[in-house]
């Protein structure tokens, strides 16, 4: 199996339930309030983690408690650390998450996530090989996150941008990349699948929600269903596609087949709630093959 590098942010958050989202000056009750490791950077490398890959985490934390529990968390479940660097001075980033009707809201002070550098990258990939894979998203820094595309492409990793939050500034460095997995909302962000054919991208994998997904290349595009379940909570379940789909890749498999496993451990992620919590086991996702 190849190695996973995930370059990108970490998170702490705080999770609370409300019937409806507040207008300006209006207090409401909520319920169910948690906290859970986050951010789409952590979540991923804790879904290559969880579901069997070898899991390289590149980031930056502060020195606090939440920074000590991220370590902790993607620790708990293999993921390698060596590269998470904690800052000093400052703050771990922090997500608060308002879920209502099984949809959330987020907001998101970066924190430390601002301070990720081109040398943390440099060292990160210091031991990647050819073939490896490379995964990174839009929570950090434009400039940063462009470079360690372009240094990933340069030592022939296989690289997979999460572009989320959707930014345009993202679009001159897209020639890096080999693999893209938008929402529809960062597809139209970013000025459709020709435009990201035209960058250089290969393949475009579109998350559809409850309809499934899409691949699309430049030779055509097909739409596939998802399983249904009862959803719960949609935290991280983009997150937990992308790194079932690098789990898979790493495993040596093909797009068709990555997407589809990572299409099934998101589905199975919305059944909970919360962000790396929600995301199956690998004996749990085998459990739901054998009996489905």
């Amino acid at each position: 199996m190849k190695k996973i590098f995930i370059v990108g942010s970490l998170n702490y958050d705080l999770v609370i339930n409300a019937p409806y989202m507040p207008v300006g000056g209006e207090t409401i009750k909520g319920s169910d309030f948690m906290t859970n490791a986050g951010g789409k950077g952590a979540n991923q490398a804790y879904a290559c983690g969880k579901l069997g890959g070898r899991a390289y985490m590149c980031g930056v934390v502060g020195e606090d408690s939440f920074g000590k529990a991220l370590i902790d968390s993607l620790n708990g479940v293999g993921v390698d650390t060596t590269y998470v660097r904690r800052q000093e001075g400052v703050s771990t980033g922090v997500a608060v998450i308002v879920v209502t009707e099984g949809e959330n809201r987020i907001i998101i002070d970066s924190g430390a996530n601002a301070y990720l550098s081109e040398a943390d990258i440099d060292l990160a990939l210091s031991g990647a090989q050819v073939g490896d894979i490379y995964l990174t998203q839009l929570e950090n820094p434009i400039d940063i996150v462009g470079y360690g595309l372009k240094k990933a492409k340069e030592k022939g990793l296989t690289v997979v941008l999460n572009p989320a939050p959707a930014s345009r500034e993202i679009i001159k460095y897209l020639e890096y990349v080999d693999i893209i997995t938008p929402n529809e909302t960062e597809l139209e962000i970013l000025g459709g699948k020709d435009a990201l054919f035209e960058a250089g991208i290969n393949i475009v994998i579109t998350t559809l929600g409850g309809a499934g997904y899409e691949i699309a290349t430049n030779a055509g595009a097909k739409i596939y269903p998802c399983i249904k379940v009862s959803v719960v909570d949609t935290t991280a379940a983009g997150d937990t596609a992308t790194g079932g789909l690098c789990v898979k890749l790493a495993e040596g498999e093909n797009i068709e087949n990555s997407i589809a496993f990572g299409s099934l451990c998101a589905s199975l992620a919305c059944t909970k709630r919360g962000a790396q919590m929600s995301v199956p086991s690998l004996d749990e996702v085998n459990e739901y093959l054998n009996n489905n």
